[in-house]
């Protein structure tokens, strides 16, 4: 596992903590942000935060190609809200905000090498400026959440304050 990976599980689970089975998370039952929908046949309750660093690594870092990234601050960035939001998510708010910045991606949650591409292009052109878009379109989508599903408007303020420290760190 490289550097850039220790260094971003390291600040994501800071914002994930331990066990939780709050009714309101449609992701249900979940220990260290891997949840019981994303993972239905594993016992939730038992699960290590070694276990959570090897899913974390396997399913998110890996398959979403974060060591081809050249700025650490954009792949833990994505990584991150890839955690919180799904990784097709992630990758569809990334691919947004590299459209809104003038790229002309298809926005279809893939990570493919255009898409890497457009990540490192940008990344050298303006990083602050992809960073702060990431941040936007992220904020954007626990907006739409909340006006579709009322009762995860309980969620707002955790999300917000994901975001923040995100943005202070940047």
């Amino acid at each position: 596992m490289s550097e850039y990976f220790e260094k971003a599980f390291a600040e994501t689970i800071g914002n994930e903590g331990g066990y939780v089975n709050d009714p309101a998370d449609p992701g249900g039952e979940t220990q260290w942000g891997i949840s019981k929908r994303a993972y239905p046949d594993m016992n939730i309750v038992s699960l290590t935060i070694r276990d959570a660093k090897a899913i974390y690594f396997h399913d998110y870092w890996d398959k979403l190609n974060l060591e081809n990234l050249n700025s650490y601050l954009i792949a833990a960035e994505i990584f991150d809200t890839a955690i919180n939001t799904g990784r097709r998510t992630a990758i569809r708010i990334a691919q947004r905000a590299l459209n809104y910045l003038g790229e002309d991606l298809t926005e279809d949650g893939l990570i493919g090498p255009v898409t890497i591409a457009a990540l490192n292009k940008w990344s050298a052109k303006d990083e602050r400026a992809l960073f702060v878009c990431l941040n936007g379109f992220q904020f954007m989508h626990y907006y739409s959440i909340t006006q579709k599903r009322a009762k995860s408007k309980r969620f707002a303020r955790g999300w917000t304050k994901r975001i923040q420290q995100y943005k202070e760190k940047g």
